[in-house]
């Protein structure tokens, strides 16, 4: 990631939430954060026969998790009605990171006969770590991790996995900031 993003993401996230009229430690929904910016949220078994996903599911776990299709300046996210609530909500705000960083996907790949737009790897870096201050921003893991919630805790209370919220919580420096205000 380019040089200040992290740093610049946590601050867009902030000012998105403060929009929104979230406090720092308020759980964060996905689809409020999707209709705030303006995008429209599909399932995507409203697209598509739940069969066909789960039979895609199938022959590759995790193949499609969410995408967004923009038409000039309309964006709708379609999501997989097969993940966790948790994952849900990762794939989602990992959309909207896209559309508020204004990716534009990059090229066209070709996989057998079918056909996907992708995006430059730095940009999918990129739209993770904002979906991820969006919906576990680092003052919100201090809140959290100063009241003794581990992982596990964060996870449940804020609607994220377990392994986002670890994610989050090692590589913010939140852990190291409170053991160091122990000693």
């Amino acid at each position: 990631m380019r040089r200040g993003f992290k740093a610049e993401a946590e601050r867009t996230a902030e000012a998105i939430r403060t929009e929104m009229g979230k406090r720092a430690s308020d759980p964060l929904d996905a689809v409020d954060l999707a209709r705030h910016i303006g995008a429209e949220v599909r399932c995507a078994d409203e697209l598509t026969s739940l069969e066909k996903l789960e039979t895609l599911e199938d022959l590759q776990p995790g193949a499609f998790s969410a995408c967004t299709f923009s038409i000039g300046d309309r964006h709708v996210i379609v999501y997989s009605p097969l993940a966790s609530a948790g994952r849900t909500q990762s794939d989602i705000s990992h959309e909207v990171a896209h559309i508020v960083l204004k990716h534009e996907m990059k090229s066209v790949e070709t996989l057998g006969s079918m056909s996907f737009f992708t995006c430059d790897p730095e940009e999918e870096q990129e739209a993770n770590w904002l979906a991820g201050c969006f919906l576990l921003p680092r003052r919100l893991l201090y809140i959290a991790a100063r009241r003794g919630l581990d992982a596990a805790g964060i996870a449940a209370t804020y609607t994220v996995s377990e392994q986002m919220a670890a994610y989050r919580l090692r590589t913010t420096g939140v852990m190291r900031q409170l053991k160091a205000q122990q000693t």
